[in-house]
């Protein structure tokens, strides 16, 4: 019988370590998107915070126990936001970060990496190769490997989110399923835990893009699948190896796992422009593009959905908008971005 790696009372404790300043982050129903999805939406808004994206509140635990622990240094591989929060927390702990990232990543992002302090050293290929390169820094330097969603500050650090959706603010009605970006499996099995735990009745719903399958595959077939590419605007959902131990835990919380298509992203990314004014990336529009793929689901029902990033390029960003085609609610999607 499978048993988790993840640890409610650790979670709580998390919360003392993390800067305030990724905590209790805006949980709240947005009216303005409930008549083009036809349901009720809250949105947790995980964007608000200095590298824009939820990954600090796991960088925050990653950092703190490495320099208590007299540690140096530290290298990752990154599609981007993690490098970012990486920076972000250990700059201020005197720990000196190598990021690892496909020379393809989103610029933008590359850029905050260096801005915040890091070493940047980019690959050829994807991020599959950028983490081979970053785990052979780690053996010939000698300095700590963070592994994203393997490493359990990750996911415990993510899992806060989830403590603060079950402590819900009074304006926020009851909801009955939180959506989740699926990438890593971080960010799904750490909610999904404390949901599971505290509030067993919300289903927990993961959310990938049909061109980054591997985890929801995986997920389904209840064994490691991989996929010998990825094709998707999402980058920082987009592997292909899923790993053992996050499967195990996926396997545990989660209730069901979606893929959507390219164009829905390219719709909840302008939904969530035009009625909820946040500029997000792919990969936070992806509870929106759930939504809009299975209407009839979710019709009725009140949804949070947990937007995770806003780390996107400007200029693929406006090409994405302007290419979307307009919805209405009961239409399909159309067309390609």
């Amino acid at each position: 019988m499978r048993r988790t790696r993840l640890d409610t009372a650790r979670i709580h404790s998390a919360r003392q370590v993390i800067d305030p300043v990724f905590l209790d982050t805006p949980l709240y129903r947005c009216e303005a998107l409930e008549p083009e999805l036809g349901c009720a939406v809250s949105i947790k808004l995980e964007t608000a915070n200095p590298v824009r994206s939820f990954k600090g509140r796991g960088t925050e635990l990653v950092a703190s126990r490495l320099a208590e622990d007299g540690a140096r240094a530290v290298v990752c591989a990154s599609a981007g936001n993690l490098g970012q929060a990486l920076a972000w927390s250990a700059r201020g702990r005197g720990l000196d970060v190598t990021v690892v990232a496909s020379r393809f990543a989103t610029e933008a992002k590359l850029d905050r990496v260096r801005a915040l302090g890091a070493r940047l050293e980019l690959v050829d290929g994807d991020h599959e190769t950028a983490r081979e390169r970053a785990a052979a820094i780690a053996r010939h330097d000698g300095v700590r490997l963070l592994e994203d969603s393997l490493d359990l500050e990750t996911c415990e650090g993510a899992a806060t989110i989830g403590l603060e959706l079950v402590d819900r603010p009074a304006t926020v009605p009851p909801y009955d399923a939180v959506l989740v970006a699926l990438g890593g499996g971080a960010l799904a099995t750490g909610v999904g835990h404390v949901l599971k735990s505290l509030a067993p009745e919300v289903e927990v719903i993961c959310v990938q893009p049909q061109g980054a399958p591997a985890l929801t595959l995986s997920w389904r077939a209840r064994r490691v699948v991989t996929t010998d590419t990825t094709d998707t605007i999402a980058d920082g959902v987009a592997g292909r190896f899923p790993i053992p131990a996050v499967l195990d835990d996926l396997l545990l919380v989660a209730d069901d796992a979606v893929l959507v298509r390219e164009p829905s992203i390219v719709a909840g990314m302008r939904l969530l422009l035009h009625h909820a004014g946040l500029v997000v990336e792919p990969s936070a529009a992806l509870g929106i593009a759930a939504i809009l793929e299975d209407r009839a689901r979710f019709a009725g029902r009140h949804v949070v959905t947990i937007v995770c990033g806003s780390n996107a390029d400007m200029g693929s960003y406006r090409r994405w908008i302007a290419a979307a085609t307009p919805l209405t609610p009961d239409q399909g999607i159309r067309g390609e971005p």
